[in-house]
This record gives structure tokens, C-alpha cells and sequence, in this order.
């Protein structure tokens, strides 16, 4: 069993024991360097013996064993208990019981490791060795400090017992002399602490102050008291993922020392503790129902890196929203050589749709105002550098050959492909991105109603009706009864038939004529595994159901295929892609995966893991959150007074009731089962539909 601990940018992999060192992919991490690539608890040079593993809280964890106390060949009456918090690094608390009869006199060390790799190399499992390595030893710590170039990353290690007395220190461990009482207890403390180029960083977890009082700890419980709760369920294992759901997006939140007001949502454990753009807009969309604060926050902090000017090596350009921001010291793993990658195609469109869906949830006309300009500047982007040939589509193509070759959400290098295979090459038309930007049209075009601009409200609709004409006339195909997935770099339409299209009616873009054949074909037995829709068909030449984007299925994609399906009334078939999402959360004890293998239902009865599948993963912990509000149909105009709640629950859900669901300012109770409704706590002057 792997053990991930997350707050922040700070994460740690482990067994289930605690240790870590043996395994290449394990470690502390730190702004995507890995502080610590070794710990191991020794008591008289012996391993502990594991017992149990609890983990109360994201951030920490509880390892349970027990160890050789000197009294001979029998059963061990000295108990060993490691407390574990991650946050700005990682503190470790150390207590000895001993359940003899006799005293116990040993030595407790920890062996210490780092090599400061990148989390890159990490993950892809190829650790360079790189820069100047130093040790200092002294008697208040262990110093640990790699140089590279004019950078330099270290950690600290400080240890401590109850009484104050400090430990004692080695060029790779810090170990105490220990003595302890029949019935008594021995308690030290180890801590490790990140040093970004000779500046300790403030420790999260401070010995002097109760870990409750901790801000992790404040955090966590505020986000508890905070977010709406599921009172009752007749659904056991639907009140289980929406209850994980819940704790796993609390985890990934990112908070800016410099705006802590701004909070953002991460992508994912343990290898993407990072803000993405397409990846946290996606996330913090799909959470809106927990809480709105997250999707403001995330806009916030994408419009403060908002792209300012031309530059190939990050992919920069006026308007764009980022790709993702990396604090590796290592620059040259970093795309573009910057911390600030901007090599995405979908993030600019969606950021506008996200803000119009603020407005709608009632998160405050000035919050939104003050973005308008930022929206803008987005739309300005597709229009000056989106659209690279005139041609009325948004298209991609990287700026440097260490840019991402595929630049849509499929940005393996081989996730976009034809039905026999072939690879498309680029510059690529994708159709969903065409759909984000008919939504962010739209989006646009709303907010200027909302504020008075009637002409700007007409710019926008005339500009999403003629890219809505202008897509369905170029990307459908009438021989084959199915949109094209894209149009590659010779306007050739790329005839594969894909889960994408699912996201066109997410957005609306597809024509009323048209939605059926795609309904139809997403549900076929090509594309549902019986544990959701595949991001392939498994009749098209690149199908592997072990792939990442050619086979796999995703819970987000199904979360927005699913809203898409009951945008265009195909109630059953999303009642049927949610069930199948909820299914397999089940089968994971509640947290879906980032993805899992596209094998079929009626071929595993259980769905196959994907092997460095990140959990929890941002928008895979979301995508149940937006399942159940696509399926109570909870759809918000708060600028136009109106809520429309019609729910349309399947049969196994049974009843439910939520309390505490935030609406403009405001906090509302939703009973359903089956069709029918009750909203308690609606703001005054708000229209309730059914």
C-alpha cells in the first residue's frame, strides 16, 4: 500500500509502514523538488515492525508498529508510533511505549536522504545527478544542500525530545539515547524543512503550537464547517465518494503567501501539487455545489499571470491563460525554461466560461466586474493568436520543439489520432475546443447583459451563432454520421471517433438534428465500458484500453459528457454514465481515480486501475460533485433572480438531502428523490423552477 500526504505545494509518497528510500518513485516534496529521498526509523539499528496505518487528515498520518526492546526471543511490549504531518515540508513525531516490565534502553535514528531531484524525474523514474551536494553537520541540525548554477535547494533536519533535549547528528541521521519506563511514554520530534536558496521556509507545523492550531489543521476544519454536508442518503456508497469528494478538493487547495485571499485548486496527487489552467478551471467548474470561493480564486490567480507578451520558449502570447506553473530549481526540466508554461490551447476559452458560470452562481457583480477586462483580453487571444490561419477555428501548434506537441486536454503525443491510427499533426482544429469557445461566446455575451451593454450582448450571441454555423457545417461528416474529432494541419478532418465530442454538447455547440447520433454513439459498445465512456472507441486503430487518452476511461470527461447528454434532454443516458461513475468510485472506496483502464464491465467485474493514476486527483474528485448536480438538473441565474431545480435521479439513489449548498452569499437545503424537490433557505426575490 502507498501512503500520499498532501497540503499545498508539500507532498509525501510512502508505504504503508512509513519508510521511504527503497522505492524510486517516494519521497517529500517540496515546489516540486524532493527534499527528502530517504527516511527510515530505526530503534537499535532494527526496522519497526508495521501494525496499522491511520490517516486522520490529508496532511497527516498515523504508522503504527512495534519494536525489539531487548528482552529476549519473546512477542516485543515496545510499541512504536510515528506521527506524520506534510506541509512546508514534514514533521515527524516520534512516541515510545513500553508495555514490559522492565525498563527499555535503546537507540532511535532516523536516516536521512536527498538528492533533490525535480518531481519530473522523479516520476519518469530517471534521477540525473546534478550540482554541487554539501553536508553540514553542527549541533542544532543537519544541513543538506544541493547548488546548482546560481540556485540552491536544501533541507533542514532538527530533532528534539519532550523535555527540550536535543538530538544527536550525523552526516546522513539524527538519533536520540533512550530510556523508558515500564508503562511509560518517550516522545521526540524530528522535522525536516525545506531551504529555497539559503532562506528557511516558516515551518506549518511549529513544535511550540498544538497541531490543531496549526493552519493546515485551521484550514481543513473551515473547509469542513464551511462546505455543504450530506445529511442523509439512501445510497451508502453515494454518500461515501461525495463525502471523499468533499476532504480530496479540500486537500489540493493552493494558497498564495503573497494573496492569501486568492486560493486555488491543484491538479492532482502526488506528481501535479501545481495550478494548472485547463485543469484547475475544470476542477473548481465542477465544484461549484462545495464551493464557489475555489472557482473565484482560481480565476483570480490565472488572471494575475495572465499572458503580457510574445515569448516562444514559455509559448507566452497577450491573453492567454496559463498551462501550468512549476518551482522546480531545476529550469531546464521546465518547459520553456520558466517557471510559467503557457502551452494549452483550452484554458483562455474556458476561463471565460468559468467567470459567466460565477456570475450565474451569484459570487458578486463587483468580483466579476473586475475580471471583465481580464475576459477580454482571453477573447482578444483567440481572435489575434488563437486562430492562427483566419480561418474561424482555434487551432495549435507548438512555439518550441520543448513544448507540448498535443496542446488540448488528449495532450499525450499520440492522443489525437485518425480511425486508422495515424497521428494527426498539427496545427490542430480540436471540436471541443471549438465548443469552449462557442461557451465562452456566450458566457461573454451574458455578462455584458448583465451589465446593461445590450450591444456588447449582441456582438457575443452573433459571434457564438456564426461559430456554431460555421462548426457544424465544417466539422460534421455526413458520410460517416459523426463530427470529426478535429481538423489537422492540412484541414483535413480527423475522422476518429473520440469522447471529445461529448464536451460539444457540454457547451451547446452541437446541432438539436445532429445530438442523437452522438448520444448514440457515446453510449455505444464501442465507447461505454460499463464503467463510463471511453476517450476512444476500441473499434478505431489507436485503441488500447491501457492508454492514457487512446481507450481509458476518465471520470471528469464523463462528468461532462454526462451534463452535456442532459443539456440536450438525453435523460437516460446520463442517468447511465453517472451510475457507471459512481460504480466505479464505489469499487475505489469512494475517491476515483485521475483514470482507469477501458476494459469492459461484463470482461473485469471491478475497473482495472491505471498504473501512476494520480489520487486524489482535482478533477476526478469533482466529477461526482457535478454528476449530482447534472442529475438534480441545479441550474442557477442569480444576475436574473431565477434557480431551476428539476432533478431527475436514478432509482438506486434513493433519497437525499443536502444542507448548506452556497448560492450568492447564501446558504440553501435541497431534498430529492427521484423527480421530485424541496429547496429550503432560497435567498428572497429568488424564482425557484421546477
Amino acid at each position: 500500500m502507498t501512503v500520499t500526504l498532501v497540503h499545498g505545494t508539500s507532498f509525501c509518497v510512502c508505504g504503508d509502514d512509513g519508510e521511504f528510500g527503497d522505492a524510486l518513485a517516494q519521497g517529500t516534496f517540496y515546489q516540486d523538488t524532493r527534499i527528502l529521498s530517504g527516511w527510515n526509523l530505526r530503534v537499535d539499528g532494527r526496522p519497526v515492525e508495521p501494525i496499522t496505518v491511520q490517516i486522520p487528515e490529508p496532511f497527516h498520518a498515523r504508522f503504527v508498529g512495534r519494536a525489539h526492546s531487548g528482552e529476549g526471543e519473546g512477542e516485543s511490549s515496545l510499541l512504536v508510533r510515528r506521527e506524520r504531518y506534510v506541509g512546508g515540508g514534514m514533521r515527524e513525531d516520534l512516541i515510545l511505549r513500553n508495555y514490559g516490565r522492565t525498563k527499555v534502553t535503546c537507540t532511535v535514528g532516523v536516516r536521512v536522504t536527498a538528492d533533490f531531484a525535480d518531481v519530473f524525474e522523479v516520476k519518469a523514474g530517471r534521477i540525473r545527478d546534478k550540482g554541487h551536494h554539501a553536508v553540514e553537520v553542527t549541533g542544532t541540525g543537519l544541513h543538506l544542500t544541493r547548488y546548482l548554477d546560481s540556485t540552491s535547494r536544501g533541507v533542514r533536519i532538527t530533532g528534539q525530545t519532550l523535555d527540550g533535549s536535543p538530538a544527536d547528528y550525523s552526516r546522513d541521521r539524527v538519533s536520540f539515547r533512550v530510556t523508558v519506563a515500564p508503562g511509560e511514554e518517550w516522545y521526540a520530534s524530528v522535522a525536516a524543512l525545506p531551504v529555497i536558496d539559503g532562506t528557511p521556509i516558516a515551518p506549518l507545523f511549529p513544535r511550540e503550537r498544538p497541531v490543531e492550531h496549526s493552519r493546515p489543521a485551521v484550514l481543513a476544519r473551515r473547509w469542513r464547517e464551511e462546505s455543504p454536508v450530506l445529511r442523509y442518503s439512501d445510497n451508502r456508497a453515494l454518500a461515501t465518494t461525495l463525502q471523499r469528494s468533499r476532504e480530496d478538493l479540500g486537500a489540493l487547495r493552493m494558497f498564495d503567501p503573497e494573496r492569501p485571499n486568492d486560493v486555488a485548486v491543484a491538479a492532482g496527487a502526488p506528481w501535479f501539487m501545481a495550478l494548472f489552467g485547463r485543469d484547475s478551471l475544470l476542477a473548481s467548474f465542477m465544484s461549484l455545489a462545495i464551493d464557489p470561493t475555489l472557482a473565484l480564486g482560481t480565476v483570480q490567480t490565472l488572471a494575475h499571470h495572465q499572458g503580457t507578451k510574445v515569448d516562444p520558449d514559455s509559448e507566452e502570447e497577450p491573453g492567454r491563460i496559463l498551462h501550468e506553473v512549476r518551482f522546480g530549481a531545476d529550469a531546464s526540466l521546465a518547459l520553456g525554461g520558466s517557471h510559467i508554461y503557457f502551452g494549452t490551447v483550452d484554458a483562455t476559452p474556458l476561463f471565460v466560461m468559468l467567470l459567466g458560470e460565477l456570475s450565474r452562481w451569484g459570487i458578486g457583480r463587483d468580483r466579476v466586474e473586475a475580471l471583465l477586462d481580464h475576459a477580454d483580453r482571453a477573447l482578444a487571444w483567440i481572435d489575434d493568436y488563437g486562430d492562427r490561419d483566419g480561418d474561424g477555428f482555434v487551432e495549435y501548434h507548438r512555439a518550441t520543439e520543448r513544448g507540448l506537441v498535443n496542446q488540448g486536454w488528449k495532450d499525450s503525443w499520440d492522443g489525437v489520432n485518425f480511425a486508422d491510427g495515424t497521428i494527426a499533426r498539427s496545427p490542430i482544429a480540436l471540436c471541443e475546443v471549438q465548443g469552449y469557445v462557442y461557451g465562452a461566446f456566450t458566457a461573454r455575451a451574458e455578462l455584458a447583459e448583465d451589465f446593461g451593454d445590450h450591444e456588447g450582448g449582441r456582438y457575443w450571441r452573433h459571434r457564438a451563432a456564426e461559430l456554431k454555423k460555421r462548426f457544424n457545417e465544417r466539422f460534421w461528416l455526413p458520410e460517416l454520421g459523426r463530427y470529426a474529432l478535429g481538423l489537422d494541419g492540412d484541414k483535413r478532418p480527423i475522422d476518429s471517433v473520440a469522447s471529445n465530442i461529448g464536451h460539444c454538447l457540454w457547451t451547446g455547440i452541437v446541432d438539436e438534428s445532429r445530438a442523437t447520433s452522438v448520444a448514440n454513439s457515446l453510449l455505444s459498445p464501442q465507447m461505454f465500458s460499463g464503467w463510463g465512456i471511453r476517450t476512444l472507441a476500441s473499434d478505431m486503430g489507436a485503441y488500447n484500453p491501457m492508454s492514457y487518452h487512446n481507450g481509458s476511461v476518465w471520470p471528469h470527461d464523463n462528468a461532462l459528457i454526462a451534463a452535456g447528454l442532459m443539456r440536450y434532454g438525453f435523460v437516460e443516458h446520463a442517468q447511465r454514465v453517472a451510475v457507471a461513475i459512481f460504480d466505479a468510485a464505489d469499487a475505489f472506496d469512494g475517491r476515483l481515480p485521475e483514470l482507469m483502464c477501458g476494459f469492459d464491465r461484463s470482461e473485469y467485474d471491478t475497473p482495472v486501475p491505471y498504473p501512476t493514476s494520480c489520487s486524489p486527483q482535482a478533477w476526478a474528485s469533482a466529477a461526482p460533485v457535478h454528476l449530482l448536480r447534472t442529475l438534480l438538473r441545479f441550474q442557477p441565474s442569480l444576475p436574473h433572480r431565477r434557480l431551476r431545480v428539476s432533478p431527475a435521479l436514478p432509482e438506486s439513489f434513493g433519497a437525499l438531502l443536502i444542507d448548506d449548498v452556497p448560492l450568492g452569499g447564501s446558504r440553501i437545503s435541497v431534498e430529492a428523490r427521484g423527480t421530485e424537490v424541496r429547496v429550503g433557505h432560497l435567498p428572497s426575490g429568488i424564482e425557484l423552477i421546477h
